[in-house]
């Protein structure tokens, strides 16, 4: 069921995560509208549409009949002005670039009534760092989605409104999603800033010899009972997407004396035409990748896992010590988003007693 506010969203950007969110909308009874300048893009819409329609009813959000109403609600356009009219809410998945955010926005300002909800589902960038470009500011926040999952951050722009904020939760729970607000920005969010840092782990271990892919997906696929590794998570995303997120600069000095390295390791990948799944071909070959085969699992070396599980828990701690989450809100991202049983509180409680997870 909708909100009463509005009934039409607009999805700029026809991506990946385009795709997913306006699919959420239509499934959940919001006409949605994706723009994208490339009809291309558009094009592809439908296809792109039909594969995320199978991972939903693969997990149960939805039946084939929902999605066959759902598409019917599903529109695409190429001008912009028209793509937002009548909308209530707008949501931007344009490429984590801040120039070409900035700009998308002062362009949805100038085009959107004051009453109109304009939200990024940036990745990497902070709300207040695009917040300037925008004339009507009380109605600007992030509304960050998780693809394949249904996890919502959000968090308010600086002049954001409260009333505006409770809106975006409601309209969260409208998909049968769930809300997460954060009591204040931080780069990643909750849950990416976690997987961030195990992902930036993975990545480091092989990238030093310590470890092979195989090895390190094998281990954390046996460990968390989990149907993808680190680098099988990393093909889902897009590699093009991942290295695009460790382009634009961040504060943490970890971070900042690994990329070079860490950019021209997933370089190679790009320069062959390895993004992931959308190619066929990334750290793995699709559709038979080699962590989907029976036996993968056999003789993990759960040790292998030690930097991964450290970056995670470290990670977490400077989340709630920073004050932008509670450990509950915390572990309660990790499990929503990956589905598992344990968020990194319980597994750091679990590390004083010796236990392990099963």
């Amino acid at each position: 069921m909708t909100v009463a506010e509005f009934d039409r969203v607009t999805f700029v950007g026809g991506g990946t995560m385009g795709c997913f969110n306006s699919l959420l909308a239509a499934v959940s009874g919001y006409e949605a509208v994706i723009y994208d300048l490339d009809e291309q893009v558009l094009a592809a819409v439908p296809l792109v549409q039909e594969a995320i329609g199978a991972h939903l009813i693969d997990i149960g959000y939805c039946s084939a009949a929902d999605l066959e109403a759902a598409y019917n609600r599903v529109s695409v356009q190429s001008d912009l002005a028209l793509a937002v009219q009548g909308a209530g809410l707008v949501s931007e998945s344009v490429p984590e670039r801040l120039t070409l955010k900035r700009d998308v926005f002062a362009q949805l300002d100038a085009l959107c009534s004051s009453e109109v909800l304009l939200t990024s589902n940036t990745s990497a960038l902070l709300v207040s760092d695009m917040d300037s470009a925008i004339v009507h500011g009380e109605r600007f926040a992030a509304l960050h989605s998780h693809f394949g999952a249904l996890l919502f951050d959000i968090v308010a722009g600086p002049r954001c409104g409260s009333n505006n904020v409770e809106l975006l939760v409601r309209y969260v729970r409208s998909l049968s999603a769930e809300p997460l607000v954060l009591r204040k920005e931080f780069p990643g969010y909750v849950f990416n800033a976690l997987l961030g840092s195990v992902l930036s782990a993975a990545k480091w271990e092989v990238i030093n010899g310590r470890a092979t892919i195989e090895e390190i997906d094998r281990a954390w696929m046996a460990y968390f009972a989990a149907p993808f590794g680190p680098f099988g998570l990393m093909d889902l995303f897009g590699l093009d997407v991942v290295a695009d997120s460790w382009r634009e600069p961040r504060e943490d000095p970890v971070r900042k004396a690994r990329q070079p390295q860490v950019s021209a390791f997933l370089q190679t990948y790009l320069d062959a035409g390895r993004l992931g799944r959308k190619t066929a071909a990334g750290f793995y070959d699709y559709p038979e990748a080699a962590f989907m085969a029976s036996g993968f699992t056999d003789k993990a070396e759960t040790e292998r896992l030690a930097p991964l599980l450290t970056a995670l828990i470290d990670t977490a701690i400077t989340i709630e010590s920073q004050g932008v989450a509670s450990s509950s809100d915390i572990d309660r991202a990790w499990c929503t988003a990956l589905g598992m049983k344990q968020g990194p509180f319980s597994l750091r409680q679990d590390a004083t007693t010796g236990q392990q997870t099963t």
